[in-house]
């Protein structure tokens, strides 16, 4: 039987990323995003449902979003479901799934408030450039004017 774990996602930064390193050095980002979602109920009122995720980010790919990205920034997310177990101080076992991100893509306007007007940037900042150990920079964002 096949299977297929994949998700995209658009929504907006619930809080600042956290940026942290492993002890090897790899840095790790967690974004908090909220996804809207509208629908009709049954009785054909229109309804509104958030859904909160925290999404991981890994290696320059995380340095860049805890650069450039800031709380209420739209952001497109394309990654993986990922489950995780842990066990609270007094012994309740809890769990989770978090989307593991392989491309996060900046949407939106960033720079100065005299360039936020007209600057977007349509740059994806994905996994594959950052397994290759390339950095990003900011020249590296392109930025349409």
């Amino acid at each position: 039987m096949a299977n297929l774990n994949k998700v995209f996602l658009i929504g907006n930064l619930t809080r600042d990323p956290e940026l942290r390193y492993t002890p090897g050095g790899t840095a790790v980002a967690n974004l908090g995003i909220a996804v809207n979602r509208k629908f009709k109920d049954s009785s054909g009122e229109l309804k509104e449902e958030v859904c909160f995720l925290t999404v991981t980010v890994w290696d320059k790919q995380a340095e860049a979003c805890c650069q450039y990205l800031q709380k209420g920034r739209p952001v497109f997310v394309e990654g993986v479901l990922q489950s995780r177990f842990w066990e609270t101080s007094d012994g309740q076992k809890r769990s989770a799934i978090d989307v593991r991100a392989e491309r996060v893509q900046f949407l939106g306007t960033y720079g100065t408030p005299k360039e936020k007007a007209t600057a977007e940037t349509t740059e994806m900042v994905d996994a594959s450039a950052q397994q290759q150990g390339d950095a990003i920079k900011p020249e590296d964002i392109a930025w349409d004017e």
